[in-house]
């Protein structure tokens, strides 16, 4: 498979299979991606691998978690105006609709958002920290670390779903990753092996045209 070829067919899976992961793989895949851009050379990405009995303790850990968070940073911007408001609701629009989840069932939506923190049934998944110094020029290297990761990923055959919502639980993930006070968690990634039967993995996200987000300068 080419970077062509990778990029061409990375999409966020939300259903995976029940069959594990190898760790040894995993660590690689950490190791390669690390030779994505970074300014400076800093390098500011701190990656922590959950897998196997790992997860186990993880979600039971979870479980037991009492205390409530303040998210870590807001995922989308108060406001968000159009072009980007109607593309974010039409991506969840077109999910809910291969889930048959109606607008108006709040509950079951909820439910299926809960499953956001269930990794979506991924039996590995990797939570990405920052230093808490850092500032939105190292937020850019860690969003080129995760895409070179998940870039490998799909080469190595494994699908991926990056979660900015863990966002919302950062002292939970922290405290289980037993991470330095001093980071902050960014965002985790779910990864495991397609199920190819979920409806909810046909989910093939529009891009807009070139004409709307590119122009050439002569």
């Amino acid at each position: 498979m080419n970077v062509s070829e990778a990029v061409a067919s990375r999409k966020s899976i939300r259903a995976f299979q029940d069959k594990p992961v190898d760790t040894d793989l995993l660590v690689s895949l950490v190791d390669k991606a690390a030779r994505a851009p970074s300014g400076g050379n800093v390098q500011p990405w701190r990656i922590y691998v959950v897998n196997g009995e790992g997860m186990t303790r993880f979600l039971s850990y979870q479980d037991n978690w009492k205390e409530r968070e303040a998210p870590a940073y807001e995922i989308y911007p108060q406001g968000l105006k159009d072009p980007y408001r109607s593309s974010r609701f039409k991506c969840g629009e077109d999910m809910y609709a291969l889930l048959e989840i109606p607008r108006d069932d709040k509950p079951a939506r909820l439910r299926r958002l809960a499953e956001n923190f269930r990794f979506f049934g991924a039996p590995a998944a990797i939570f990405c920290f920052v230093d808490k110094q850092m500032g939105p020029p190292q937020r850019s290297d860690l969003g080129m670390y995760l895409q070179t990761f998940m870039l490998l990923a799909e080469e190595a055959g494994l699908s991926t779903c990056a979660q900015e919502a863990w966002s919302s639980r950062p002292e939970l993930v922290r405290t289980f990753v037993q991470a330095p006070e001093e980071q902050t968690i960014f965002c985790g990634i779910a990864i495991g092996y397609d199920d190819t039967t979920a409806p909810v993995n046909q989910l093939r996200t529009d891009r807009e045209p070139l004409s709307v987000f590119a122009r050439v300068i002569d």
